[in-house]
């Protein structure tokens, strides 16, 4: 079955960047782009009050979808668009449509500054449970936004790609995560920058003074290792430009660091079973509200 990029809205700013990142990504994977808004029935005693009953609710839950799908085929040309009305709770439906896409993509609220970014119950909870990598947009992120400034500094979407950055612990790689972060750096013709952040062991850390030769030798050890990880992949991807990192330091802050000059970042998400815990980790979950670009998270064992 041929999968879709599906995008969730709800006529909100962020929705609507959410859905233009999602065109752009379906023109680049030639896919056909699918528009999903979730309609949550409306409790009985609302049920007949002519501002907020059923029938007005049933009324927007029609037109948002509808005059998205039209903006996009105006703007898009050649991206096929389809549409889906779902009703439920938005969290568990969008989870479940996520199933038969590519990736799901999700709009976030900037709170500007160093606030980061929003990212509601609705999308923390499809995160956590979604069954394929799922796209995190900020409100008011453009096309420029993902490529580099012309030669006089001015934003354009006619030049190059900005890198793709991927977070990566080395110590758990996963094939997974990697393979989706060379597929969208060579997409889109720009390089893969890795990053990974390291920190030493608790008794080197904590139980003895700092070390500047320990110290060499534990960064070499952990430059080495992220050589290693990537060597197989690079084979894979000889037209793929690859930057390694091996940074001291906290991984979050890192790659966070990093996507101020990303066109998309790639963080994992370990896939748990029990229902219990956290099913983000807290690295992909600081990346999640912190990151300026685009974050695409990718579950896997």
């Amino acid at each position: 079955m041929l999968r879709t990029i599906t995008v969730g809205i709800d006529g909100s700013p962020e929705s609507r960047a959410a859905a233009e990142w999602a065109a752009r990504e379906a023109q680049l994977r030639d896919l056909p782009l699918k528009i999903v808004h979730v309609w949550q029935p409306v409790p009985e005693p609302m049920a007949q009050d002519p501002l907020l009953g059923a029938e007005t609710q049933q009324h927007w839950t029609e037109r948002i979808p509808r005059e998205a799908a039209e903006g996009i085929g105006r703007r898009h040309r050649g991206v096929e668009v389809v549409r889906e009305q779902l009703s439920g709770y938005p969290g568990d439906a969008l989870a479940e449509a996520a199933k038969s896409a590519e990736l799901l993509v999700l709009g976030s609220r900037g709170l500007g500054g160093l606030g980061g970014f929003l990212i509601g119950s609705i999308g923390l909870s499809v995160v956590a449970h979604a069954e394929r990598p799922v796209v995190l947009v900020r409100a008011r992120e453009t096309a420029t936004d993902e490529h580099e400034p012309d030669p006089f500094g001015t934003p354009s979407a006619a030049t190059p790609f900005r890198p793709v950055v991927l977070g990566l612990d080395v110590e758990h790689p996963d094939e997974t995560l990697l393979a989706f972060a060379f597929d969208a750096a060579e997409r889109r013709a720009t390089s893969l920058r890795v990053v990974h952040g390291w920190n030493p062991p608790p008794y080197y850390a904590y139980g003895t003074p700092a070390n500047p030769a320990l110290h060499e030798a534990l960064a070499l050890s952990e430059a080495e290792a992220l050589t290693g990880v990537l060597r197989p992949w690079r084979k894979k991807h000889p037209d793929v430009e690859v930057v390694e990192e091996s940074r001291y330091g906290s991984a979050a802050v890192h790659v966070v660091d990093a996507s101020h000059e990303a066109s998309l970042v790639v963080v994992g998400r370990r896939i748990r079973r029990s229902p219990f815990g956290t099913h983000i980790g807290h690295v992909t979950h600081a990346v999640l509200h912190h990151a300026t670009a685009p974050v695409a998270v990718v579950p896997h064992d």
